[in-house]
This record gives structure tokens, C-alpha cells and sequence, in this order.
């Protein structure tokens, strides 16, 4: 028996829409702040703080998107996705009011709900779950040069033209390129559900069904854990590395960030197919607040510095797996949409609160402190995985 073929085609389409996806709807933001902030006579916490609240908005109703889209198909929803991200991109730019603005952002941010990895991974699962685990590896692995991409390319874009304009061009991109993809992806999947005799075998989960409340308790609670530590250093890399005494070390941070995370899930998926993704999951978790204890310690060391970059980059490219890999593995395929949903919102709402905990933090407990407690909150989430693979041992 020859063992199924992850959809190539479908990983392809799906990359390509997850480099606009991310490079749109998350990573040019930051580089477009500061104008956005001019623009609206706005600082750029207020800024930031904006897209905590939209943030937040899309970790409210992700839980209902993801029945949706295990209800109507993740295909459908992700071509709705497309448009609706577009229009809250157009939205954006063309808005003449603050809360307009505000509005159009949280528009954008359910948008990404519909479009980002928590769909694609469903879309997969929805095509094929038993090359599913395979098929979001090699997927992440496309979606990690979203940044690589995107940055320099928002910035070159920006030199030469407002804000506003580099968002309708962004509009484009997931009406033009994004909507028809997915629209076909859906199709695809479409006729296949509709021929009973190609509807793939569900994937059971490990977890015996009285231990899945316990199991999806603890999964949320480390993968929260963990979207906290990365958000939390993430949006606030400079100011941590300048505090620190290696500021001039976040040009080079920067640049190894990024290519560790493509390396991490490239190295997974040539010499890691023996590790189940509970394992995944702990190597993963282990890494990221390893990397910001290394950060503390070495400072202000620019190789420590390089270092930490690299380290916290593969535990956050191995982490984007693992998210997709360890529900699936638990709790099985069937209803992995409202899945995804659930854990999506637990990580948004997170996220939208990490940046403001931290700079709290470091205002009043000062950053080394600040960051003894992050490296804390991501041993917490290693631990809680281990009692998470005890129970998918045991699967009572």
C-alpha cells in the first residue's frame, strides 16, 4: 500500500496566498505606523493600541469562524477571506475618521482569521488528513518568507508613496491574487466532497474522549503561553535590545531572525518526521524563552545577541507547526475548524494583551526583571507540554 500524496498544487496556491496574507494583514503594519499615527493626529501607542483592540476583536470570533468554516467548507471561507481583507485594507486607507479607522482595522484582523494559517491548516486537513501533518510543514515553510518579502517591500513601496496607497496595493493583491486561488481551492474541494467514494478517512485523535477537556486545556494554556512570549518580544525587539545595551545589534537580529525560522521548519521537514508533534511542540517550547535567557545573560553581548535571535527564530518557526500538527494529533479531524477556532482565539487575545504586559513591565519592574518573567511564562508552557504528552501517552 503506497502511503497518499500530500496535494502539491494546493500547498503551492496556499503559500503563495499565506506570503500576501501575512505580508498585508500583519507585517507591513508596523513599518506603515508611524505615518498611520501623523495621518490620524494619532501617537503611535494609540496606534498600536488600535490593532491590540482589533487583535483582540478577532480572538472573540474565531471560535465562530472556525464552525463555519468546518460547516460550509475552509475554501469558501477563505475566499470570503480574500475580499473581506481587501475591502478592510480599502477601508483603512480611505477612512476619515479615527473610528473609521478602528473599524476597518478590526474588519482586517477577522479577515486574517479567514486567511492565515488557521484556515490553510483546516484546508489541508479538509483536503487530505492523512498527509495533513506533512502538508502544514511543507506549507509553513512556503508562509515563512512572508517577512522576508513583505518588510522590504513595504518599505520600498512606502518611500514612494503614502500609507493610504500602499494599502490599495495590498487591496489588489488579495482581491487579484488571493480570492481567485482560494476560489478554486474551494471549488476543488467542493467536487471532491460531493463523490462519496473520494471523501478522505478522518484522522482519529490520541486523546480517549474523556481526557480531550483536560488535553485541550492544557494544549491552549501552553500555546497561549507561548503567544505571549512572542508577541511580547517580538513587538518590542528594539526598545528590549537598546534597554539591554545591544541596540546596534537589531539590524543583525533583523536579518537572522527570519532565515531561522525557515530553517527550522526546513530541518523538520527533512530529519524530523520520526518526531511526533508533541515532541515538536516541547523542543519548540524549550527554545523560545532558552533564547531570551541566553538575551539577559550575554548582555551586552552582540553574540549573545545573535544568539538569542537565532534561537527564538527556530522555536517560533517550529511553533507555527506544531499549532497546526498537535490539535490534529490529539483530537483528531473531524471538527478541526471549530478546533482552530478555539485556539486561535485563545492565542489572539493573548497577543493582543502581550505588548502592553510587557511594556508595563519594563516601566515598573525594569526590563531584566521583565524578561526573568518571560523566560518563566515559556518554561510554564514547556511544562504544561509535558504533561500534555504524558496524557497523549497514556490517552486516558
Amino acid at each position: 500500500m503506497t502511503a497518499e500524496r500530500a496535494p502539491i498544487a494546493a500547498i503551492a496556491a496556499l503559500g503563495i496566498t499565506q506570503i500576501i496574507g501575512y505580508g498585508t494583514l500583519y507585517y507591513a503594519f508596523s513599518i506603515l505606523a508611524g505615518d498611520m499615527a501623523k495621518d490620524l493626529d494619532w501617537s503611535a501607542e494609540w496606534v498600536f493600541g488600535a490593532l491590540s483592540a482589533a487583535l483582540l476583536a478577532g480572538g472573540l470570533v474565531a471560535p465562530w469562524l472556525g464552525s463555519w468554516i468546518d460547516r460550509y467548507g475552509a475554501g469558501r471561507l477563505m475566499t470570503l477571506g480574500s475580499g473581506l481583507a481587501a475591502a478592510g485594507l480599502v477601508a483603512c486607507a480611505m477612512a476619515p475618521t479615527k473610528a473609521a479607522f478602528v473599524l476597518a482595522l478590526i474588519a482586517v484582523e477577522i479577515a486574517a482569521n479567514l486567511v492565515q494559517y488557521g484556515a490553510a491548516f483546516a484546508l489541508l486537513v479538509q483536503i487530505s488528513p492523512r498527509t495533513a501533518q506533512r502538508s502544514i510543514t511543507y506549507l509553513t515553510l512556503i508562509g515563512g518568507f512572508a517577512s522576508t518579502i513583505f518588510w522590504p517591500l513595504t518599505d520600498a513601496l512606502h518611500a514612494r508613496m503614502p500609507w493610504q496607497h500602499v494599502y490599495l496595493i495590498f487591496a489588489g493583491l488579495n482581491l487579484v491574487v488571493c480570492l481567485p486561488l482560494h476560489a478554486w481551492l474551494s471549488h476543488g474541494l467542493a467536487q471532491s466532497r460531493r463523490k462519496a467514494s473520494q471523501l478522505p478517512a478522518p484522522i482519529v485523535g490520541q486523546l480517549a474522549a474523556s481526557a480531550r477537556p483536560l488535553g485541550f486545556a492544557l494544549m491552549v494554556t501552553a500555546f497561549a503561553l507561548q503567544s505571549l512570549v512572542g508577541a511580547a518580544v517580538l513587538v518590542h525587539m528594539v526598545p528590549l535590545l537598546s534597554g539591554l545595551g545591544v541596540g546596534a545589534s537589531a539590524a543583525v537580529i533583523g536579518t537572522l531572525f527570519g532565515p531561522s525560522q525557515v530553517l527550522s521548519r526546513l530541518t523538520n521537514m527533512m530529519y524530523g518526521r520520526n518526531l511526533s508533534p508533541v515532541m515538536l511542540a516541547l523542543i519548540a517550547a524549550a527554545l523560545m524563552p532558552c533564547a531570551v535567557a541566553v538575551l539577559v545573560l550575554t548582555a551586552p553581548s552582540v553574540v549573545g545577541a545573535m544568539a538569542f535571535a537565532v534561537l527564538f527564530g527556530l522555536g517560533n518557526g517550529l511553533f507555527s507547526i506544531v499549532s497546526g500538527t498537535l490539535p490534529l494529533m490529539l483530537f483528531g479531524s473531524e471538527g478541526y475548524g471549530r478546533l482552530q477556532g478555539r485556539v486561535t482565539s485563545a492565542r489572539l487575545i493573548v497577543s493582543a494583551l502581550a505588548p502592553f504586559a510587557l511594556a508595563f513591565g519594563m516601566a515598573n519592574i525594569g526590563i531584566t526583571w521583565s524578561l526573568a518573567l518571560v523566560v518563566g511564562l515559556g518554561g510554564s508552557a514547556a511544562l504544561t507540554l509535558l504533561a500534555v504528552n504524558r496524557l497523549a501517552r497514556h490517552g486516558t
